[in-house]
């Protein structure tokens, strides 16, 4: 069982910066891949970046690499996201996830936290 609670989002202008935290409840955090999804309206939620358990294993879809970095402090059961050069195609509410140790599928979720990239 594990606990998420995202922070962090808000309004920001083409082009700035945020950074996106999930904060989790979890008897042992190292053990599970965490990940950011986002789901903009009218659109169907997608994957946007994953981490693995010791920090290695990073991987960033497409249209965020270069701009976004996935991080986690295990000691303080944080992983962040970073994400620079803001566009207003990264309007959306972003959710922190972990992974089903067992199955390996995306089984735990955050509420999500909006985020708001004006022109």
């Amino acid at each position: 069982q594990v606990q998420l609670l995202e922070s962090g989002g808000g309004l920001v202008q083409a082009g700035g910066s945020l950074r996106l935290s999930c904060a989790a409840s979890a008897r042992t955090f190292s053990i599970y891949t965490m990940g950011w999804f986002r789901q903009a309206p009218e659109k169907e939620r997608d994957f946007t970046a994953s981490i693995g358990g010791s920090g290695a294993n990073i991987n960033y879809a497409d249209s965020v690499k270069g701009r976004f970095t996935i991080s986690r402090d295990n000691a303080k059961n944080m992983v962040y996201l970073q994400m620079n050069s803001l566009k207003p195609e990264d309007t959306a509410i972003y959710y922190c996830a972990a992974k089903d140790v067992t199955y390996s599928r995306w089984k735990y979720w955050g509420q999500g936290t909006q985020v708001t990239v004006s022109s």
